[in-house]
């Protein structure tokens, strides 16, 4: 039987990174202030999560899936590449304004590709932290392409504080950035296909500035969704303590606990990732056992029969599932 997974995360430095994934999730970066990214499941192109610890360390989430796939996907286990992308990110200037393209314009971009939508879990924050969450009400292909040209756009952009704890769903097709002073966990399918409406006016060290997607960003862009606000989580209770559904789409369920004292979580041939985003625990399972931490990420495959989590200290842990 398949023991929890706990695998090496994949560090990405992109620009408007900063520290924090060392700092605050215990994350081995090295020198340098731009560490944005820790990609903690992927299974997409040449980023493959490779397990770390045990008997199957080396080996990566596309193998497992293809030598394991009932005991690790249970019900889903046709799949031919792992449903969802797994991150937490560290933003320490403004991410560029973007949009992601549903599953169907994704795959006329690149027949490879999925659609992207995700959500975002604020872990810490600054005070003038903002993020842009979608377009204010009314404003329409003609009137963004004006901000555009215009160099009005911010005007058009739903921008709103956030706060740790705050849960934010970002389908596909909604136009968004993150701001400086964020750390979150990012739950999204398994893409990477991001279109830059606007980059600020930013230029890369030659002095030259990002390519931008104003078409393609237009083309994906859902202009009757309006602002998106913070999703109001709703109260659940099983035989062993009360939790939070934060939220449930087509393509993952996002559910919180907060505990002191040991807890399990149901299974149901599904598998389940964990993510802490506080404390220590044991998470033990038919399979095994593994130490968890902040900024630890934890795969438990389908086929365990249970799961019980046993917190050293106050915990705070994400469950994702696909529903």
């Amino acid at each position: 039987m398949l023991p929890p997974l706990v695998f090496e995360p994949l560090l990405k430095r992109i620009r408007w990174g900063g520290r924090r994934l060392g700092s605050n999730l215990l994350k081995p970066i090295g020198d340098g202030d731009d560490y944005a990214e820790s990609w903690e499941l992927a299974d997409h192109g040449n980023d493959q999560s490779r397990v770390l610890g045990g008997p199957l360390t080396g080996i990566t989430l596309r193998q497992l899936m293809q030598s394991r796939p009932h005991e690790l996907l249970g019900k889903k286990a046709g799949l031919t590449q792992f449903p969802l992308l797994i991150k937490f990110l560290d933003a320490n200037d403004w991410l560029s304004l973007q949009v992601h393209p549903d599953d169907e314009r994704a795959r006329q971009f690149d027949p490879h590709e999925n659609g992207k939508t995700e959500a975002w879990v604020i872990l810490d924050s600054q005070p003038e932290s903002r993020i842009c969450a979608g377009l204010k009400p009314g404003v329409d292909a003609a009137a963004l392409r004006h901000g555009l040209q215009t160099g009005h756009i911010e005007e058009l952009l739903h921008l709103i504080p956030v706060k740790a704890g705050d849960c934010l769903f970002v389908p596909a097709g909604t136009v968004h950035a993150l701001g400086p002073g964020i750390l979150l966990a990012e739950i999204q399918q398994q893409s990477n296909l991001t279109f830059r409406l606007h980059d600020w006016g930013r230029v890369d060290a030659n002095g030259q500035p990002r390519e931008i997607h104003v078409e393609q960003s237009i083309e994906c862009t859902d202009f009757n969704r309006g602002p998106v606000l913070p999703v109001t989580p709703i109260p659940l209770c099983d035989q062993t303590h009360v939790f939070e559904e934060l939220l449930r789409c087509i393509y993952f369920v996002v559910r919180r606990h907060r505990a002191l004292e040991s807890f399990e979580i149901s299974m149901s041939d599904q598998f389940r990732i964990l993510m802490f985003l506080e404390g220590r625990a044991e998470v033990c399972t038919s399979g095994g056992s593994v130490s968890a931490r902040i900024g630890s990420t934890v795969l438990i495959p389908a086929e365990s029969d249970r799961v019980v989590i046993t917190p050293k200290e106050r915990v705070q842990v994400l469950e994702i599932l696909c529903p």
